[in-house]
């Protein structure tokens, strides 16, 4: 088996909803990492770039003390967690109809915030997400569930997302417990710890590119 430790993306233009076509490459293959590579394309133009670390899984005895030593945990389960919805959607089908949200501690869109994400759809039709396109999902929205800028005024596009898994999601239901800081040069950092139900499972970053609208 396989584990995806490391994915990165680099979002070079819009991607629009269209007609997409990816390619993909494997750069480097030993015997216990994998280093992969895809590019998205649409109309022969290059869109975003992604790359993939992949590590060998194999069984290892950990002392003692280690396996006593509990992980963090989400700031509270999906059950007990109230449903909420983006406020800025608009009427066409998009991100906002994909995903099932619930607050697990905070506001959505108003600063440091934990959100529990579920595809309420597959992301490929006739296909099971997998565990790392569930983590990806959640990833992708940390900027915007801790936003701290009005969004009326300002954008803040991530640029980039890097997320580093110290295993795969488990279950249905990623929390992504998210902070955005802003610099002073029209540029921005959202860091999050991701979790699923049984704990902790590693982070994501992205660069932000912020502007006045």
């Amino acid at each position: 088996m396989e584990h995806i430790a490391r994915l990165s993306g680099s979002l070079w233009r819009p991607i629009p909803i269209d007609t997409l076509r990816i390619e993909t490459a494997i750069d480097y293959a030993g015997r216990n990492v994998a280093h992969l590579s895809a590019r998205l394309l649409c109309e022969g133009r290059e869109l975003a770039r992604f790359t993939a670390v992949a590590q060998r899984e194999v069984e290892i005895a950990l002392p003692d003390a280690l396996e006593r030593d509990p992980k963090p945990a989400a700031p509270l389960e999906p059950d007990s967690s109230p449903s909420v919805e983006f406020p800025y959607r608009t009427g066409v089908d998009g991100y906002h109809s994909l995903v099932e949200l619930r607050t697990a501690k905070g506001t959505l869109c108003q600063g440091p915030c934990a959100i529990w994400f579920r595809l309420r759809r597959t992301l490929v039709e006739g296909e099971m997400p997998s565990a790392l396109e569930r983590v990806a999902v959640a990833a992708d929205s940390g900027n915007g569930i801790s936003a701290v800028l009005d969004f009326h005024r300002y954008s803040f596009v991530n640029s980039d997302l890097s997320v580093n898994l110290l295993r795969p999601a488990r279950g249905e239901w990623v929390c992504l417990d998210a902070q955005t800081y802003i610099g002073p040069s029209g540029s921005g950092l959202s860091v999050a710890r991701i979790f699923d139900a049984s704990g902790f499972i590693g982070r994501s970053a992205q660069s932000l590119l912020v502007r006045e609208r």
